[in-house]
């Protein structure tokens, strides 16, 4: 007779498990109001991104905002001028109304900006030698008012990628060839408009790193292995890097097809 209720309990203690893990994965409407840490005001037009699902939303003018999420899934949540957030989604957060996730204003302190011109000669046979100059290709999208850098297309720079591809060890093919689900996530970012609005206002590689869990080391060193200038890589938005990375990405599918 115990042995017959030892077994019914673990029965029924598996059923119960395997629902509570159904449950977690099951994916429910999110929802939840984002508020001013320090003023408990809520906050208009804050980017929430589910690094899980790869979906992106933003919050109205009351602070609230809605989006497909399951339990375990992590939330990024970026606003201008205050720290950005992650939170991980419980039970609790489904169970009960009126989640409020909080964001702290950063502080800036201004530092000194020293600004050196050019040192010019007056001559200028001289100073145009002494300018630096951006071999790299340029290109333009109708409606966008800034160009895009395409990187070097000439044959040293295809060699040099493939030279790197062929290396076991090299960034570009431990991210591109053994991390298939990283770049299956970067498709699914460049066709979310949310996010991509984001990505265009930012300059400071955060939300890029979280979203494709790789530090601006490595992203740095993809641009670089496919010949993308130093200014580029300091300059551009992420929209720009994210648009970079992925050609080159593409670019490497077409030299691993040839092989």
């Amino acid at each position: 007779m115990k042995k017959y209720l030892l077994c019914l309990f673990s029965l029924i203690s598996f059923v119960g498990i395997s629902q509570e893990s159904e449950a977690e994965q099951k994916e429910q409407e999110f929802q939840a109001v984002v508020i001013n840490a320090q003023s408990n005001t809520p906050l208009e037009s804050v980017h929430v991104i589910n690094l899980n699902k790869v979906v992106g939303t933003i919050t109205n003018s009351k602070g609230e905002f809605s989006m497909k999420a399951s339990v375990n899934d992590t939330l990024y949540f970026s606003y201008l001028g205050f720290k950005s957030q992650k939170i991980r989604v419980t039970n609790d957060m489904f169970k009960f109304e009126n989640t409020k996730i909080a964001l702290t204003e950063l502080a800036y302190a201004l530092e000194e900006v020293i600004v050196k011109p050019y040192e010019l000669t007056g001559y200028l046979e001289i100073d145009v030698k002494n300018l630096p100059i951006n071999t790299s290709y340029q290109y333009s999208i109708s409606g966008l008012p800034t160009s895009y850098e395409a990187g070097s297309k000439n044959p040293s720079a295809v060699t040099k990628v493939l030279g790197s591809i062929l290396n076991p060890a090299d960034l570009l093919r431990n991210l591109f060839g053994k991390q298939p689900n990283q770049m299956k996530k970067l498709r699914q970012i460049k066709d979310d408009d949310d996010i991509r609005d984001l990505l265009a206002s930012k300059f400071d590689r955060e939300t890029l790193k979280e979203l494709l869990q790789i530090d601006e080391f490595d992203i740095n060193d993809i641009l670089s292995n496919c010949n993308y200038s130093t200014s580029f890589i300091k300059t551009a938005n992420d929209l720009q890097i994210l648009d970079a990375i992925s050609s080159c990405y593409e670019e490497f599918k077409v030299l691993n097809r040839k092989k």
